[in-house]
């Protein structure tokens, strides 16, 4: 997990693939290319060497679709149309939890008294 304030290398494609060539052709370890061409640690390497094999783009990540799109949301056609809805929600969690459906009396009834 990333850390507040930590900062990420980014790399070209023409820098991964001069790495993954350079790894490729040369008989030197995953971890000995990465420290010479300041590869932050040799997994990256890694995976750009297993991206490269399987003909993928270096860029393209695998099973994420966009993090920010969740459940499509409803639409409504009219301002009622949603009003109704939301009534029959608050309606439903009323008789689901009926404890948290009792009003509380305000602040100035409780001083009054």
């Amino acid at each position: 997990m990333a850390k507040k304030g930590q900062t990420f290398q980014q790399y070209t494609e023409d820098f991964k693939l001069a790495a993954v060539k350079e790894y490729i052709e040369g008989s030197m370890s995953y971890k000995v290319v990465a420290a010479r061409l300041a590869i932050r640690h040799c997994t990256q390497l890694k995976v750009w060497v297993k991206k490269w094999r399987e003909g993928e783009a270096f860029d393209v990540r695998k099973g994420i679709s966009n993090p920010l799109k969740g459940r499509p949301r409803t639409v409504f056609d009219t301002v009622e149309e949603e009003r109704d809805y939301l009534k029959a929600q608050v309606d439903y969690l009323k008789k689901r939890y009926p404890n948290l459906a009792k009003e509380k009396p305000s602040v100035s009834e409780t001083t009054m008294e």
